[in-house]
């Protein structure tokens, strides 16, 4: 998985902290835009999911997964997109008024369903090594850990 972002030219090392997780999640969504994966519509999708359903995109402690429904319009391919922060950004979960934070952004984007969970088994795949998230959170480029 790390190689497929090193080659797909999708992944940013930022070095400005975003004000909000709103500015977080539009910096994140940057390669996909510039390489034509998504609209701004997209970005503005994820973005009003998160201010409706709550953090849902806060899968694991540090990452967060932007994403939106797999059917949305301002699609155009399908990839995912790798973007670490220099510290960590916070939501707040109103229901529970609980503050999630992430580092590391993997966000995503599927043409259709079938890519949707193609995208989120790949992920998962890395995810479950902790070893790999903990090198993530200390790297400043991801060529340290593609060898």
């Amino acid at each position: 998985m790390l190689q497929y972002f090193k080659q797909a030219g999708l992944v940013q090392y930022v070095d400005q902290q975003p004000k909000t997780w709103q500015e977080a999640i539009q910096m994140s969504c940057r390669l996909l835009l510039e390489q034509g994966y998504i609209t701004q519509d997209y970005v503005d999708e994820i973005i009003s999911c998160v201010q409706e359903y709550g953090p849902y995109i806060c899968i694991a402690p540090h990452v967060a997964m932007p994403h939106a429904s797999e059917n949305s319009q301002g699609v155009l391919g399908t990839g995912i997109a790798f973007t670490k922060f220099p510290e960590a950004v916070k939501f707040l979960d109103e229901s529970t008024n609980e503050i999630k934070e992430a580092q590391l952004f993997f966000t995503l984007a599927a043409k259709d369903s079938q890519a949707h969970l193609q995208n989120i088994s790949n992920l998962m795949e890395l995810l479950m090594e902790e070893d790999k998230v903990e090198a993530l959170m200390t790297t400043s480029s991801m060529l340290i850990m593609i060898s």
